[in-house]
């Protein structure tokens, strides 16, 4: 594959994740490989990452109740809120990766729970 075509597949995914997913693509905010910016910011490669991974904990028997996945959330909010309104605070990429996993997890068992009680 030419550089030409990688670097036109990796423009689509960036416009693909930046629009579908919501994600501000900041550069110092993302994880980059070989000289390429992830598509998604460490926060949000983490919920992806978390989301993920609830489908094979699922298929493995774990289950999460509503209050424990609530409790779950709370470190990444904690971390943005604190972010956004103390100019002094950055927080770091593992951080925000991590954070951001605890989040996926405990939205994807909350949102199982929702499917299941519909159905």
């Amino acid at each position: 594959m030419t550089e030409q075509r990688r670097l036109i597949l990796w423009i689509k995914a960036m416009h693909f994740f930046g629009h579908y997913w919501g994600c501000h693509q900041i550069s110092q905010r993302s994880f980059s490989a070989y000289g390429y910016q992830f598509p998604l910011c460490a926060r949000c490669t983490g919920i992806l990452i978390g989301e993920i991974a609830v489908v094979f904990l699922l298929l493995m028997g774990y289950r999460l109740s509503a209050r424990a996945a609530l409790l779950w959330m709370l470190p990444m909010i904690a971390d943005g809120s604190i972010q956004l309104f103390c100019a002094r605070y950055e927080s770091t990429n593992a951080r925000r990766l991590i954070t951001g996993m605890l989040f996926g997890i405990a939205l994807g068992f909350l949102l199982f729970q929702i499917i299941n009680a519909v159905i």
